[in-house]
């Protein structure tokens, strides 16, 4: 084996989101992009000779070649371990769980998230740092910054690593050791959940469906739920990872999973419904007839967590994203905790975490975790709504119902315009955000707004500030409306439209969605135009 210095070149496109670097699949099989970004993350790291690393992702087309890559690159620039799943398989919360058990230096995760795989769907790299959790701005900046001046990579001549075979290997005097994906993860969720408690739901006769999307959790489901749990065989479906996920869009929406969906709401639905998406981190819940929206899913959890072994202390306090509803603010002032409201994005979280001030945390686009990791967790959030359902002995739409009934409903809907023209997307928040200081105290019929501004964020840990996440126009009763611009896609920009009212527990309660938040909805198109500026008549998901 030889170690060499790989001429390369800049790549000024290669800047990492909140959710690392992702382009499409053809943007990373140019020559050296791939390497030009890991060896970029191992400038910007540290120092990181003789440390372990993490490696995995969700299995998509391109995962274990970038793998092979990443393994023989992370020996020729002295790091003494590498970890990795089987066949190139581990979860995103998977990761951020081996980290912090196995003390590792930090991680990288080979995944697109929710996106479309196959050869002409979409990859992805991210760095997770020692506490599990992404990259904070400070490294993800140094990340572009050496991206942009680079000129040679690092890497070992050596043979492929044999990832379908457990054990450990040795590539240029580094170990390689390759895992059970599943085990490390399995032994943590039977410490946080009472599983003696779901095995006797499973077997009073409950029934559920798991749809894995043909995705990474789908080995993780199949073993705890079916394996450990007793869930009757066939509950997990779609469960056999694939580079193209089928051919469909592992995006657990009720869009992307409107078979689940229909089933869900037919006379032959199971008693619970749950999807998760390409790398695991995302959850969508539904009961027989009853459509759970990730923000009420949130507040429900955080008023429940406590009948789980692991948060049977209470919990230290809640943090939601912006954009996401308050109906978890109420549940923190029912409880006596603190609620904090963090831009979107994992790793503004992890210093709340880490801080000890957050147990529960979540995001309106159907991620929620804790502080067992510090990532989004769909199978977490799935383990936790069994514990509850176990121990409430109580039907997903009962519980819903008794929720609302305490704490109130938070009506609430996100609507999605994909795939817009960049420079229309970008126009269309400028114009609205120049009109925002124009805004406060203006009446649309009986709704007066008190507040319209561009969301900034100081995180109380580091002092960092984050600016421009997000156009906010608040009312008066607390009724809001939210435009922001997502980076999770790989082509064109996606508007995201927030909309939402808050009704009492002695209001009405049983409204339709879209019929609660209809004037809403039209203030909306008047102030930000979005129909107007994409000249589309609906957005392509409604959530």
């Amino acid at each position: 084996m030889t170690f060499k210095d790989v001429e390369t070149q800049p790549y000024p496109d290669q800047k990492p989101g909140t959710s690392g670097l992702r382009k499409q699949v053809a943007v990373f099989q140019q020559l050296h992009y791939l390497e030009n970004f890991i060896q970029s993350i191992f400038d910007s790291a540290g120092e990181i000779s003789g440390k372990t690393l993490v490696m995995g992702g969700d299995g998509r087309y391109f995962n274990e070649e970038a793998i092979q890559q990443a393994i023989k690159m992370a020996a020729a620039n002295g790091f003494a371990k590498v970890v990795v799943g089987q066949n190139g398989l581990l979860s995103t919360p998977a990761v951020s769980q081996l980290i912090r058990h196995r003390g590792a230096f930090g991680g990288l995760i080979f995944s697109a998230s929710h996106n479309p795989g196959g050869p002409n769907g979409d990859f992805g790299v991210k760095y997770n740092i020692g506490n599990g959790g992404p990259a904070p701005e400070k490294i993800t900046e140094r990340v572009f910054a050496r991206s942009q001046v680079i000129e040679r990579f690092q890497i070992v001549q050596a043979p492929d690593v044999a990832l379908d075979a457990l054990g450990t290997h040795d590539v240029a005097g580094m170990v390689v050791e390759v895992i059970d994906p599943v085990a490390d993860y399995a032994d943590l969720m039977e410490k946080l959940f009472d599983f003696e408690a779901i095995r006797e739901l499973f077997k009073s006769g409950f029934t559920m469906r798991f749809d894995a999307m043909h995705a990474v959790n789908g080995p993780y489901a199949e073993k705890i739920l079916e394996g450990m749990l007793g869930a009757p065989a066939g509950s997990v479906v779609n469960k056999v990872p694939l580079p193209d996920f089928g051919g469909h869009h592992p995006d657990p929406n009720l869009v992307h999973a409107k078979a689940l969906f229909e089933l869900m709401m037919s006379g032959d639905a199971p008693d619970f419904g749950v999807a998760t998406d390409g790398d695991g981190d995302r959850n969508l819940i539904i009961g027989r007839g009853v459509f759970v929206t990730p923000s009420d899913s949130l507040a429900i959890l955080a008023a429940n967590a406590h009948l789980a072994p692991g948060y049977g202390q209470g919990i230290a306090g809640i943090a939601r994203s912006m954009p996401t509803s308050a109906a978890a603010d109420r549940v923190a002032e029912g409880l006596g905790v603190a609620c904090y409201e963090v831009p979107t994005g994992w790793k503004f979280f992890a210093n709340l975490l880490d801080a000890g001030k957050i147990s529960i945390c979540g995001e309106e686009s159907a991620g929620t975790g804790s502080d067992h990791v510090r990532e989004k967790d769909g199978l977490w959030a799935v383990l936790l709504w069994l514990n509850i359902l176990a121990k409430r002995k109580q039907s997903v739409a009962e519980l819903v119902a008794e929720h609302w009934a305490t704490y109130g409903r938070n009506y609430y809907t996100r609507h999605d315009y994909e795939d817009v023209e960049t420079e229309v997307a970008n126009r269309l928040v400028e114009v609205l955000r120049a009109n925002l200081p124009e805004l406060k105290g203006q009446s649309f019929g009986k709704r007066r707004i008190s507040q319209a501004d561009d969301f900034s964020y100081t995180d109380p840990e580091d002092g960092s500030v984050a600016a421009h996440q997000g156009l906010r126009i608040i009312f008066e009763d607390c009724a809001r409306i939210v435009v922001r611009l997502s980076g999770t896609g790989t082509v064109g920009a996606t508007i995201r439209l927030y909309v939402e009212r808050y009704e009492p527990p002695e209001g009405n309660l049983a409204m339709e969605t879209q019929e609660a938040l209809a004037d809403l909805l039209i203030i909306a198109e008047e102030l930000a135009g979005i129909k107007a500026a994409t000249g589309r008549n609906a957005p392509n998901v409604i959530t």
